[in-house]
């Protein structure tokens, strides 16, 4: 069985290395051919499917349940 500590630990990793990753495939998206407005849309998207993983951390790693 894994402990509290090393499961918030490992989320908490595994949560930046998502965030780093789509914020920085978002960033490269508008950036180069689709520009502001194109990437626009995926940039809302970002922040919604970004939003439920953060939630999904607290929920299942932080929260005491």
């Amino acid at each position: 069985m894994i402990t509290r500590l090393v499961l918030i630990i490992v989320a908490l990793i595994a949560t930046a290395l998502l965030i780093t990753f789509i914020v920085g495939l978002a960033i490269s998206i508008s950036n180069g051919f689709a520009g502001f407005w194109g990437g626009l849309p995926f940039w809302i998207i970002i922040i919604i499917v970004l939003s439920m993983a953060i939630y999904d951390f607290w929920d299942e790693c932080v929260r005491k349940k």
